[in-house]
């Protein structure tokens, strides 16, 4: 049910019994997660042998020089590094080099876009954890949108959830879109 139900309270959800216990239904994590930080890894790789080879090459490479292009790479790699998103029963979780933040679903107070250079969407809990995420990983991965929509439809059935419906939509309307495109080219309708 789209969430146009939940801004518009007809029917759908909020009439809807509570949503599974936390832990049910296993964890659902990014499917293109090992593929970016591979991406990551060779942008940083990429910008590191070469940074070499103009030294080796202008003949003025030095222990110290190395040790700065070893740290600029390094410096690469942790700011294009992606995020790990994980979701479970009534919880999300976003993991970047080793510090986890993690969400309640079930709990959520706000949710809020952040249009700018890069999309975030921002969910906040009513337990005090923030999680900050690019909407592109929920659009890719309709199983983590599906927790998501799941938590949140019962935090709006509860009333805890007090902004955020409109950024919902939209996510829910990308969502649509892009899993109807899959099932056109899968299908050969493209």
């Amino acid at each position: 049910m789209p969430w146009d139900a939940v801004t518009t309270g007809a029917g759908g959800p909020l009439d809807a019994p509570a949503g599974e216990p936390d832990g049910a239904g296993g964890t659902t994590n990014d499917s293109d997660w090992a593929q970016e930080l591979f991406s990551a890894v060779r942008c940083a790789g990429v910008l590191l042998v070469l940074l070499l080879l103009v030294d080796w090459g202008a003949g003025r490479i030095t222990p110290w020089r190395t040790a700065l292009w070893f740290a600029l790479a390094g410096l690469l790699f942790a700011v294009v590094c992606p995020d790990r998103v994980s979701a479970g029963g009534n919880w999300l979780a976003s993991r970047r080099l080793g510090r986890e933040r993690r969400v309640r679903t079930d709990l959520l107070v706000s949710v809020r876009c952040l249009d700018g250079i890069s999309r975030r969407i921002v969910l906040r809990d009513a337990l005090g954890g923030r999680v900050e995420i690019d909407p592109e990983v929920l659009v890719r991965n309709p199983r983590l949108w599906s927790r998501l929509d799941e938590g949140a439809r019962k935090a709006a059935a509860d009333g805890i959830l007090l902004c955020g419906a409109t950024a919902l939509v939209r996510i829910s309307h990308q969502v649509d879109r892009e899993t109807a495109r899959a099932v056109f080219r899968v299908s050969g309708l493209e």
